[in-house]
């Protein structure tokens, strides 16, 4: 099978970039990500790339390259279906919020909408391809509702987890460890294989079968997540010891059975993907009546909430017990530096709790715009709207953000933060002066030596 035209559906932060390095890479295939949301598709076209929907270095000068030679982005799904070899399904699918498995499983109803909308529109055969993360046998689901058309087209699905660190996303997709196809038809998977082969070298291409594609992805993101929950359970021990996490993290990350890599203590992890696959790792377990390995993953999640809450129950004990009235400033509201993705970022739920004693947040973060900072807030549903915007405040310029203030907490790594003339900050804020470091960002001896009184995780 030579694939020449593949259609993605999903423009979000996996589809997007993705599919714009596969146009990149092959000049001959026609590559069309469509998308139900106007402005979303709207983004993508713009000249202007840095207006880019998904902010991620690199990304603009390669959609730059690509779009409008083979690169193309529409809302036309049924016509991009209609003509595609190959179809990417890279919808969301987030934690039920309702029904059987509410607060754990995945929401497939995403999924078996794109099934439903390619089965009732395709002509010819298609390469179905799962993008999305996905529970372990969403394949049997998908092909039953394929299968079933009635109109003699054949499919084929194959699972194609993505494994993008979101900041380095481009950087994954040109160099990764390894690109994961499950399937059971080889054809298909040979299909698929060659457009990867276009850059990335045969032997970091993987073939499994569709169930251990589709657990891979899960269990690649637990054993990552379990990684920084245990080195944030040593920090909280760190800091009643005398032990400083660092230097713990350093002498086991230099054993080699161990490695370095997700062992720096902070705040927390958030993301999109480790707490939605854990809890979804969680539900299937559960739902094989395998309670021992539920309740085991399940703690990684409860560490994590955990270090969210301690955090912010320092601050609030460290301004000596009330933060009622008092200005506090984020710096940093995504769940990681070189991303404006927000989801289950550990700031909104340090916010959440310290507004619940009334404190006064301002929010500085250089690629989350305003809106969806009250969006996230809004979205917990733990005070009303007009109380969101009344407690919170988002500025654009990071010094006024901290000007006043009586603490500020670092919530995201962006590395601007570290050039800030802390000595000019330190004037205007109120004494004592209090920094709380969730990122361990900032340098110790620096910053205690201009008369900050400064907290970092694990020390």
């Amino acid at each position: 099978m030579q694939i020449k035209k593949i259609t993605c559906i999903g423009a979000g932060y996996v589809g997007g970039p993705t599919m714009s390095v596969i146009a990149q890479k092959n000049p001959n295939v026609q590559v069309t990500v469509v998308d139900l949301n106007e402005a979303r598709i709207a983004a993508w076209n713009d000249a202007d790339l840095s207006k880019l929907p998904v902010y991620e270095p690199g990304l603009d000068g390669v959609v730059g390259e690509a779009r409008g030679r083979n690169l193309f982005f529409s809302t036309d799904v049924d016509k991009a279906i209609h003509e595609a070899d190959m179809i990417f399904i890279s919808v969301n699918t987030p934690t039920k919020t309702y029904g059987k498995g509410k607060g754990q499983a995945a929401d497939l109803k995403f999924i078996e909408l794109c099934a439903r909308q390619i089965a009732a529109v395709a002509k010819s055969d298609k390469i179905v391809v799962e993008k999305s993360t996905l529970p372990v046998r969403t394949a049997e689901a998908l092909k039953s509702i394929l299968d079933n058309t009635g109109n003699g087209v054949n499919f084929h699905i194959l699972s194609n987890p993505e494994f993008l660190a979101e900041g380095t996303a481009v950087t994954d997709l040109h160099n990764p460890d390894r690109v994961l196809i499950g399937g059971e038809d080889a054809d298909a998977i040979e299909a698929l294989v060659q457009v990867y082969e276009a850059w990335v070298p045969r032997d970091r291409i993987l073939t499994t079968n569709l169930w251990s594609s589709e657990l891979s992805k899960l269990v690649a993101n637990a054993f990552l997540a379990q990684r920084v929950s245990s080195i944030n359970s040593i920090s909280e021990l760190c800091e009643v010891t005398g032990a400083n996490v660092d230097e713990v993290s350093r002498a086991i990350g230099y054993d080699s059975r161990i490695g370095a890599k997700f062992l720096k203590a902070s705040v927390g992890f958030g993301g999109s993907c480790f707490q939605k696959d854990i809890l979804n790792l969680v539900y299937i377990a559960r739902s094989y009546n395998l309670k021992a390995v539920a309740d085991y993953w399940e703690q990684v999640i409860i560490l994590n909430d955990h270090q969210k809450v301690r955090f912010a129950e320092n601050i609030i004990k460290t301004l000596y017990n009330t933060v009622n009235g008092k200005n506090i400033a984020f710096l940093g509201w995504a769940f990681k530096k070189d991303t404006n993705d927000t989801r289950e970022s550990a700031a909104i739920y340090v916010a959440d709790h310290l507004l619940d004693e009334e404190a006064n947040v301002i929010v500085y973060d250089p690629k989350v715009p305003a809106e969806q900072i009250y969006r996230d807030l809004d979205y917990l549903g733990t005070r009303s709207p007009e109380e969101n915007r009344r407690l919170v405040k988002v500025v654009n310029d990071p010094y006024e953000a901290l000007a006043g203030v009586h603490a500020v907490a670092i919530l995201t790594e962006w590395e601007e933060f570290k050039s800030y003339d802390w000595e000019k900050i330190k004037e205007t804020m109120k004494k004592p002066s209090f920094v709380f470091d969730g990122r361990k960002l900032l340098n110790r001896s620096k910053i205690e030596g201009l008369g900050y009184v400064y907290y970092a995780i694990g020390e």
